[in-house]
């Protein structure tokens, strides 16, 4: 397959695109386009070789998507954009869900690009990866004979898991004020940050300004946006622990999104290492999980250039061996 070859992650906000330039390669020429500026994916990608790549024509591409994937379908779950991946015009273009490219990414981050959040050294076995950014993505990466296989999933759809008697009140104020079913996605992410922040004024019974996720975290000085933070950090602590058990993730579980590495100092300072760990039951199984916070500038690309990689590695060796055949 002729290089470059374009690599993708594209979510409800921005799409942010690279070339691979060699074989097991990382990303270069990154750029990111806001999602709402263009009309949909084969537009975006169309200015990102235009204006960042200088109008190459890439051989192939791994698009990872934030939302449901069925073979070259794909449609976002937080912006407009739908269609199929042949529609780039790309001769060999392939998509995965955004999370599975950030589980792809796991074996190939480096000591920097990782902020432990508790428990011990991570061991091999089962990887869960999540984290809160336009929405609420969930992946995992399970070992097996031929490498490491990403899973994807849609665990930010689950309904909200509450642990104690604030996460109660929060979630039937929400209920109370119109949102009626509350998923994990709905509190656990950028939009869920603002949420949150309402429901919690709504049960301390205080006026509060609708404030963005961006405004609730540069304003730590307010007692309302400290405690938001403070309840969102503990109820993520919760819904991890419940991914680790439901995948028996015993490798670790880490943690990305686009929220979390702007509030670095306030997670490792909060809650989630213990909500992550309280549960009456298998609080010991909790304990030996490993926790970490990607903070590498765009895994989920590094995770679609190892997929790519990969697959086209695979498809060369595949044809090897027919041609001796």
């Amino acid at each position: 397959m002729s290089l470059p070859w374009l690599v993708a992650d594209v979510g409800g906000t921005n799409a942010r695109f690279g070339l691979i330039t060699e074989p097991g390669g990382r990303p270069e020429a990154v750029a990111v386009l806001t999602v709402s500026d263009h009309d949909g994916l084969p537009e975006a990608v169309a200015a990102y070789l235009a204006e960042h790549a200088g109008g190459v024509q890439p051989g192939a591409a791994c698009v990872a998507i934030a939302g449901p994937v069925k073979g070259d379908h794909y449609r976002l779950t937080n912006a407009e954009w739908s269609g199929s991946v042949r529609d780039l015009g790309i001769p060999n273009a392939w998509l995965l869900n955004d999370f599975e490219a950030l589980a792809a990414s796991l074996p190939h981050l480096r000591g920097d690009d990782l902020v432990s959040l508790g428990g011990p050294e991570p061991s091999h076995g089962v990887k869960a990866v999540l984290g809160p950014g336009t929405g609420l993505g969930v992946g995992g990466l399970v070992p097996a004979a031929e490498g490491w296989v990403p899973v994807p999933g849609e665990g930010g759809h689950v309904t909200m898991p509450v642990l104690d008697e604030r996460d109660h009140e929060i979630v039937q104020a929400l209920r109370a004020d119109g949102l009626g079913h509350v998923e994990a996605e709905h509190l656990l992410s950028g939009p869920g940050l603002s949420r949150l922040h309402h429901g919690l004024a709504l049960v301390r019974g205080v006026g509060a300004p609708r404030l963005s996720a961006s405004e609730i975290v540069s304003r730590m000085d307010d007692s309302l946006c400290e405690e938001t933070v403070e309840v969102f950090c503990g109820m993520l602590g919760t819904f991890a622990g419940n991914v680790a058990m439901t995948l028996g993730a015993r490798g670790g579980v880490y943690l990305g999104g686009g929220v979390l590495p702007r509030i670095v100092d306030r997670v490792l300072s909060s809650d989630f290492r213990r909500r992550f760990e309280a549960t009456p039951t298998l609080n010991d199984y909790l304990s030996g999980i490993s926790t970490a916070l990607i903070v590498a500038p765009q895994p989920a690309l590094v995770g679609a250039a190892a997929w790519l990689s990969r697959r086209l590695s695979s498809d060369t060796s595949d044809m090897s061996n027919m041609e001796c055949a």
